[in-house]
This record gives structure tokens, sequence and C-alpha cells, in this order.
């Protein structure tokens, strides 16, 4: 696969180049993230979909160097501005974490000390990576709340934890993590425990800052509709790999895995009331003892014997990269329903 940039195209802020992260337990090795690759580009957001146990969190946490034992990389890159993360000591990934690339966890307390007012944390957040007096910290904290969205951020700097709600928490972890502009942010979830009108506030005001600030950004979810609308780009993951990836308009709208179709299919549409929703036939495969060639070989309506073989991963269309050896294009007549 070609890792050349196109003409008249900015480099990737964030570019992972065929990671593995594999977990050497007594049961056996588990490679819970095997030769993934993608780009995040600046200002963008890069949505990265699966189900429970497809490697996505463990992705994200690979880029921040969060992996803990008996975790860890063992090949492949992190290109942050071309520089490998993946070979950083954990001082040097200290000094970029919370400063140049930040984290969202899908449970704000998670960042937040529930024992400490909200300035505490958020001063010492500033005053750990810059060098500026406490009314500075002060004033860029409540100018970071303020840009999030929540309103009197003065009286909300003085509060704990405890006294905000469930999306009100999930905004000051969102704060915390833009505090120092960072050039690239994981979020994993962060919205998911939320009700729809606070995930639609607080997905808007995210795609804005994104915008905005320049910031390149992973999310990481399961669902299909938040990325429909936060997200530039998206790369679907199945059994610790990447499987489909490009634009997400033309990804969702045509999918060329069959996995990425099922996944699709599932999901309640507008446009498809008083049909049935399709399931996907059969289990996610036990990664400990993932089956030869393609890990969806055994759900797959359109296997055949060459998929007992590797599949390809590469561009099958352009901007299009898909690991399969059937990719559905639409047959040139009557087309194919996905």
């Amino acid at each position: 696969m070609s890792h050349t940039t196109t003409p008249g195209v900015a480099a990737p802020t964030l570019e992972v180049r065929n990671l593995k992260t594999h977990f050497f337990t007594r049961a056996g090795v588990v490679k819970a993230v095997d030769d993934v690759s993608f780009t995040v580009r600046r200002g963008k957001v890069l949505g990265l979909v699966g189900e429970s146990g497809s490697g996505k969190t463990v992705t994200g946490f690979s880029v921040l160097g969060l992996v803990d034992e008996p975790g860890r990389i063992v090949g492949g890159s992190i290109l942050f501005h071309g520089q490998d993360l993946a070979k950083l000591s954990e001082e040097e990934m200290r000094k970029l974490r919370g400063n140049r690339i930040a984290m969202i966890f899908q449970d704000p307390m998670m960042t937040l000390n529930p024992v400490l007012r909200i300035d505490t944390q958020m001063i010492e957040t500033v005053q750990a990576h810059a060098k500026v007096s406490k009314e500075e910290a002060r004033q860029r904290a409540r100018d970071t709340l303020g840009m999030v969205g929540i309103p009197s951020p003065d009286e909300r700097l003085k509060a704990y934890p405890h006294q905000f709600s469930g999306g009100m928490r999930q905004r000051v972890a969102i704060a915390i993590a833009l505090l120092h502009r960072p050039e690239v942010i994981v979020a994993d979830e962060p919205t998911t425990a939320l009700d729809v009108t606070i995930q639609a506030q607080i997905l808007a005001e995210v795609q804005k800052l994104c915008a905005e600030t320049g910031t390149a950004m992973i999310w990481i979810t399961h669902d299909l509709s938040v990325v429909a609308g936060l997200a530039d780009d998206i790369a679907v993951m199945y059994a610790g790999r990447v499987v489909e990836k490009g634009e997400v308009a033309p990804v969702l709208d045509m999918p060329l895995h069959p996995y990425t179709a099922g996944l699709i299919g599932s999901v309640p549409s507008r446009n498809k009331r008083g049909e049935p929703l399709r399931q996907i036939p059969g289990m996610t495969p036990n990664i400990l003892r993932l089956p030869p060639g393609c890990a969806f070989r055994a759900r797959c309506p359109r296997a055949t014997e060459v998929c007992t073989q590797e599949p390809p991963f590469g561009e099958v269309a352009p901007g299009r990269d898909v690991r399969c050896f059937h990719p559905m294009f639409p047959a040139p007549a009557q087309g194919e329903a996905a």
C-alpha cells in the first residue's frame, strides 16, 4: 500500500502505518491491533468504527502510548508530523500527552478528580505544560469552558464534578483535553452514555472546534449515525484489522466490504421504515484463534475458497481502501444490494 502524499494535499497530522499491538497472555497472544493503517488530516475527524472487541480502543490507546502490560506495540509506526511516537520513551510521551496530543475518555470521571474543584484541576493541567501565572491559567480555563458551551464559566469553575450533570461533566472533560489546543485528540466513545439531544449538541461543538482550531481527531465509536454526522473520514475495524476506509459519505452510501455493508444494514433508518433489520449472521471470532485467511469469512455471504488465504488490503477505487477478495462493486446493469 502506498503512503505517498497526493500533490496539493497537505501532509496528515497523524499517520498510523501497519500498527501491531499485541497482548501476551497465559492463554496465548491476542493480536488486538494487527497491521492497522490510517491517516488523520488537520482540522478533520476520522471515525474509527467497529463492534466491541474490534481493536478500536486499543488503537486509540496505542496512539497515546497508554497500552498497559501485558500489551505492547510490536510493529508499525505512529507518525506525528513525521516523528514516530512508537519509538519515544514514556518521559518523552508524557511531554506530548495532554499538550500536543490529548484523549477524551468514555467516562469523564477518568479525567476528573471528584474531590477537587474544576478550577483547581484545569489550572494544574495548564501549568503542567505552560509557564503561565495562575490567573492566566484561570483565564484559559474560563475561555475553554465557554468554547464547549458551558454557561457561566466563572461560576462553573468553582464547582465540583458531582455538581454537574453527565453531559456537563463530559463537556468539562472535553474542555480539559482542549486546554492546550492539541493538534490531535483521541476520543473514545465520549458521548455514548448521554441522551441524544446532549449528544447532538456536543458533536456539533466538537466538529466546529476541529474546523476552527485545526485539531485532528480520532472519534472511536460503534455508532454509525454519530460517524455519519461528525466525521470526514472513516476506518472500519473487524477482529483487529481495518477492513475498509475512505471518506464517510461514499463508504456509508456504497460500502465495498461485506462487513461494512452488514453493519449499515443492521442500523435503523428512516428510509427503510417497515423493512426488517438485517443482522450479521454468526459471532465475532475468538481473536486468540482466528481462522486462516479472512477473519470475516465464516459470516460473509460472498466468501469463496480463496478467502481461506490472506486478503489483500489496498486501494480498489479512488480514495477507497478495502481488505477483501470480493469488493462489493455494483453490477453494471442491475446493481447489487448492499
